[in-house]
Formats: C-alpha cells, structure tokens, sequence
C-alpha cells in the first residue's frame, strides 16, 4: 500500500493521532514517504532464524550476510525519511547458530556506524528479567538490545525533562537545610576546617561555595550535591589534568561539586521490564512492552511529532505515540497483524 505525497501530507497536517497502517514491503512503502518527513523511528524488525511469521519476509535469509544486507537497505530508506533532528531506535535480539552467538546486533550496529554513518547515541540493555531456557552449557539470555541513532551530532531533538524521575525533595530540620540524601554540609566543614591538603585562601573559598551550595539546595535550584575535597573524597574522573576538567578544578581550586538536576535523575541504560503479554498478538510471538518504548517516545518525539515502525506487528510503537498524542505510521507485511494493531488502537478512541 504506497501512500502518495498528498496522502501524507494530509495526513501530518492532521489533529487526531490516530496511526495510519501501511500494508507491504518496508522498504518499498518506505521510498513513498517524502525526504526528512519523520521526527521518529523505532523498530524490532524480525530477528534471523528465531521464528516464521506470516507472509515470511525478513528473517528467513539462507545466510547471516544476506539478512544484515536486507535490514541495511531498510535503515537506509529510514535515515532518508528522518529528520535531521530525528532519533532511530533499533530493538535487536542475537540467534545461536551452531552452538556459537551470532553477535547479529552488533554486526547491524557497526554496518549502521561505518556504512551508512548513523551515529550511536546509546545502547540500552534490555532486562527482559526472566526467560526460558533449556541449555545445560550455556547461562540463559534474559536480554536485548535496544540502540539509539541519530543522523548528526548535533542538533537533534532530545527532551531530557520529560523522562526525568521524581527527585526526593530537600527539607528544612531544626533550622537546618537537609538535601535529599540527608546533607546538611555539616561533614564537609569538618572536613575543609581539619584539612592539610587546603590552603588557608582555599579553605576559604570552599566554605563560601558551599555555603552557597547549601542555599541553591533550600531555594529548591538543586535537589542534592557532593562535595570532593582534595585528598578526602574518592575522585570520580580521570586524574589526567589533560583528560578531566575535574581533576584541573581539583589541582587548581582544592574542590569542586556534583550537582543533582532539581527535576529528578535520567533515566540509565539498562532497563529491567517484563516481556510483552502475547494474549493480544493472535500468532505474533516477539511483540517487545509498551514501557520499552515510552522514554524514547517522550524523550527524542515532540510533542507534534510523527513517529515510525517498519516492522509494526501489532502495533505496539504505533499504540504508544497515539497514547502519548504523537501521530505515527506503521508498516508490516502482514495484514493480520495490522488488523490486530487496528483494533488495539481502536480501544482508546
């Protein structure tokens, strides 16, 4: 199903996010869709020799080779349709092949980077926590990867505010600031007061910042902090002068600050969620959770912005942005499967 130029447009210029689902060949559906046209992409394409879905398509390669070319020529057309501030988020499971990993996924993610020049923002493992297993010789595979690409290094879209967690709030105890954690910098005085390492004008500097540390954390500016102090905490850098700013602020001041952001902490990049449900899928047997796409959804889709999945299956992608009001596109070469992601999103109408 080859959406022409005046479909597309109306349906970006469009208000309701409903998905819009495209019957076909990924990469043939893709050279319809108009250059820069997307703000998001993310995809768990099928995986080599793990399953046979139906209407066959990618996966079913005779060789390894042969199924990283079918994919590159995928992700070629996908950086086409990106944006330059767009974000590519690639789910990728590894397959044993004669008692040996294949090491597909980062075979694809080299090919990505040296090839075709995505540049690799992260790759998240996937804690999928718990997995069957059957092997006496091997320890069970209860992860995957999840990549993060962009096309330029600079520039593209990235919301940091919206997937920070809740931070724990500073307090006031007896007249006394206490962070997060329980600082009230009663310690760190002690520390700069008794310290042979400070010099006196340096000993001076340190209580005035971080007497203004303490007031940045009471007038909620920062939720939290530490302290390093020359020759009393454990460094968290480099001590190559060249290498680390730390270590240059270390040598030349005595001290510097660890500041925690007011609105929480970034999430990190390993995440611990439970495997997809199947009830829904009616023979699809790999749909990844709806969590594993929310922080990429939030973090690198605006809030106008129009998402992405060549491979939808059932439309897990697609059901995430239309929750979070992002309208999006999803193409798979079977319409069962799109039936099946027509009635999932269907529900929230």
């Amino acid at each position: 199903m080859i959406i022409n130029t005046t479909e597309f447009e109306q349906y970006s210029l469009s208000t309701n996010p409903r998905p819009l689902f495209l019957l076909g060949d990924a990469c043939d559906i893709l050279k319809s869709i108009p250059t820069a046209s997307i703000d998001f992409c993310m995809t768990s394409p099928p995986y080599w020799k793990k399953r046979v879905y139906q209407n066959g398509g990618i996966g079913l390669e005779a060789t390894m080779q042969d199924y990283v070319l079918q994919l590159m020529n995928v992700f070629l057309e996908v950086k086409r349709v990106l944006k330059n501030t767009g974000s590519f988020w690639l789910n990728l499971g590894d397959t044993y092949r004669d008692k040996g990993l294949a090491g597909i996924p980062w075979r694809i993610a080299l090919a990505l980077m040296d090839e075709q020049q995505w540049i690799l923002r992260n790759d998240v493992i996937w804690n999928k926590i718990k997995g069957p297993d059957n092997a006496n010789d091997k320890l069970r595979n209860t992860h995957e990867y999840l990549y993060h690409f962009v096309k330029q290094s600079k520039g593209f879209y990235y919301n940091i505010s919206a997937i920070r967690s809740k931070p724990r709030e500073a307090r006031v105890k007896n007249g006394v600031v206490i962070s997060a954690t329980g600082v009230t910098g009663v310690r760190y005085k002690r520390q700069i007061e008794l310290s042979t390492s400070l010099s006196s004008e340096e000993k001076k500097a340190a209580f005035a910042a971080l007497d203004q540390m303490l007031r940045r954390i009471e007038m909620g500016e920062i939720s939290d902090f530490r302290m390093v102090i020359r020759n009393q905490q454990r460094t968290t850098h480099s001590d190559s002068l060249k290498l680390s700013g730390r270590a240059k602020e270390l040598s030349q001041k005595g001290f510097y600050f660890l500041q925690y952001h007011p609105d929480g902490s970034k999430p990190g990049d390993v995440w611990e969620l439970m495997p997809e449900d199947t009830t829904h899928g009616e023979g699809h047997y790999a749909a990844y959770p709806p969590d594993l796409c929310r922080i990429p959804l939030l973090a690198t889709c605006p809030e106008n912005g129009m998402a992405l999945d060549p491979f939808c299956g059932t439309g897990t992608t697609n059901l995430v942005a239309m929750q979070l009001g992002r309208k999006s596109i999803g193409i798979d070469i079977s319409d069962a499967y799109l039936d099946t992601a027509r009635k999932r999103c269907h529900f929230l109408l």
